[in-house]
């Protein structure tokens, strides 16, 4: 037993990496090639590792820790900017898709109304998985289109729950004697959703508050993991939705300081699990149905493709979209999404659908997105309209990442942030320190927790759409390799070093850096000129001394950068004459 599972894990992941990293070279997406890796292997395909209704199970967590994620994004100042957009365009977007195709399907396949409502609407859900990432690739995750689109994947994502709800409600399977009446679930439903705010507020804050004071980073993914399987199993016991305990488990944390750190931590796990629970839908898809209606699989793949991206147009004009990017937005959502594959297997349990159509469906969803590379080139043909100068609003941008991030809240970064601030520069500050976390809270500052230095951080902070970089910490042992790999990860972005000292100060010499402050220099300049005012020296003398200093001080540098020795030049430093 021990061996088959080792096995069988070996020729889950070793699938994987070829296939994905085959589609990947091929511009046509990891989703695409885990899918076809499970078909491969699976009892269809060669048969080299089982069945994958097992796997399904256990990959499900893959799911959960997805809608965690979304629902960590979702901020309420976030929800309240995008209201009109989330819970108008996408609501219209998913309500309108579903009904046309489930229209389509009742027509072009002979179902009943149930199970082509229970097939049409998870096929308005669009993969979320190949979308964000070209967007943030192409530019425009910041831009008014690119948050309309945004918009649609949140309230796709969110609307998971109500439609798990849709298909149980059309269920014609036995009603379990242990299932609590419908009533009863709605009262359970309220009651966990207030049950898992209060934890997360009086329970889980403080429990990363001391994770952060431990300093134990294995500890917050602990942590995280605790906290999502802990909601989706008291929503699992309650006979709920373990996808709403997850997301509701992500929302209750999107305001905490640690949420980047959660985030970084949790995003591996989630990559794994997902990318195993597509194998795994692959190995159950019905490769011999699939082949026996291939011309039903095509057509219905295009047919799906023309009439979301029509719907999506049509909705995008009426909420005011010029017609080009309303068609771009149209063509860029037109696929099928990964939650299609679990609501199909919730519509399959509900004995509302056969498997075989559950396995053509999901291979019409498949081929769909395998589409989504070729569309978005002929997408990318457009001239989306680029926003002008004049239509920028007052202060801050709007996008969904700050133009600058602040590593370091201590003296020097407070001082730096206040004056971009000042001048309408949005900032998200990071800082590794919960004390200064707690404090910097009180005067209404917010801060989140995470180590700055690390590349998979700033980049959950929005480093790839910042303007600029700030290392405001008072730290002697950052290393000019960390600065580095920032400076490769986040070439767009102008990178400024607080140094520590003279040393670290020549370390940074090499890097194309566009500034670097040593921390104590002009302070001490400064004060330095205020001694000799006091002497009762004049400008023109204060202004020597300084300068004298300033041009003694730029000749050593010079010649302890180009020797590596610190005592180049030390015979020009000035030293008080002997008593």
């Amino acid at each position: 037993m021990h061996g088959s599972f080792l096995q069988e894990a070996v020729v889950l992941l070793g699938a994987g990496l070829a296939l994905v990293t085959l589609f990947r070279r091929w511009g046509l997406g990891a989703v695409l090639g885990y899918l076809i890796a499970g078909a491969l292997i699976g009892p269809h395909g060669l048969g080299l590792a089982g069945g994958g209704e097992s796997k399904l199970a256990l990959a499900e967590i893959g799911i959960a820790l997805l809608l965690f994620l979304v629902g960590l994004e979702l901020s309420p100042q976030r929800l309240w900017r995008l209201k009109r957009d989330i819970f108008g365009l996408g609501a219209l977007q998913v309500v309108l898709c579903g009904l046309a195709l489930a229209a389509m399907v009742q027509i072009f396949g002979g179902f009943t109304w149930g199970a082509a409502i229970a097939l049409g609407l998870p096929l308005a859900l669009s993969s979320t998985a190949q979308v964000l990432p070209s967007l943030k690739s192409s530019g425009r995750i910041n831009t008014p289109f690119g948050e309309r689109a945004f918009s649609i994947l949140l309230f796709q994502d969110l609307a998971i729950v109500p439609l798990i709800t849709v298909i149980a409600a059309l269920s014609r399977a036995p009603v379990d004697p242990a299932t609590p009446p419908g009533w009863m679930l709605g009262l359970y439903t309220i009651g966990a959703v207030a049950g898992l705010v209060l934890a997360g507020r009086f329970l889980i804050r403080p429990l990363l508050r001391l994770t952060g004071r431990l300093g134990e980073r294995e500890l917050f993914v602990v942590v995280g993991l605790f906290t999502v399987l802990g909601a989706a199993a008291l929503m699992e016991a309650l006979h709920l939705s373990t996808a709403l305990g997850a997301f509701v488990a992500g929302v209750m944390l999107a305001d905490s300081p640690y949420r980047h750190e959660i985030e970084s931590d949790i995003e591996p796990f989630r990559s794994i699990l997902l990318g195993l629970f597509f194998v795994a839908v692959g190995m159950v898809l019905d490769v011999p149905a699939i082949l026996a209606n291939p011309i039903y699989v095509i057509g219905f793949a295009a047919l799906l493709v023309v009439v979301k991206t029509a719907v999506i147009w049509g909705v995008c004009r009426a909420f005011g979209m010029a017609v080009r990017p309303a068609l771009g937005l149209g063509l860029l959502l037109s696929q099928g999404g990964e939650f299609g594959f679990v609501l199909f297997t919730q519509a399959q349990q509900a004995l509302l659908i056969e498997p075989e159509a559950a396995s053509l469906f999901s291979a019409i969803v498949t081929l769909s997105m395998a589409s989504t590379p070729f569309l978005l080139m002929i997408a990318r043909r457009f001239e989306f309209p680029a926003v002008a100068e004049s239509d920028l609003p007052d202060g801050p941008p709007q996008g969904l990442a700050a133009r600058a991030i602040i590593i370091g809240f201590g003296r020097f970064g407070q001082t730096v942030s206040q004056i971009l601030l000042a001048r309408g520069v949005s900032v998200t500050l990071i800082d590794v320190k919960p004390a200064q976390i707690e404090r910097s809270g009180t005067f209404g500052a917010k801060v989140y927790y995470g180590d700055g230095r690390r590349v998979d951080i700033l980049r959950k902070a929005g480093a790839e759409e910042a303007q600029l970089i700030l290392f405001c910490l008072d730290d002697a042992e950052l290393k000019a390799a960390q600065v580095e790999l920032v400076l490769e990860a986040f070439p767009q972005a102008a990178v400024f070093v607080r140094a520590y000292d003279r040393r670290q100060l020549i370390a940074f010499d090499d890097l194309d850096l566009a500034g670097v402050v040593r921390e104590v220099h002009e302070s001490a300049v400064l004060m330095g000129r205020q001694a000799l005012a006091a002497l009762g020296q004049s400008q023109g003398a204060i202004d020597d001394g300084e300068s004298d200093y300033r041009t003694r001080d730029a000749a050593r540098l010079k010649a302890q950068i180009e020797t590596g020795d610190l005592q180049a030049l030390k015979e020009i430093y000035h030293r008080s004459p002997k008593s």
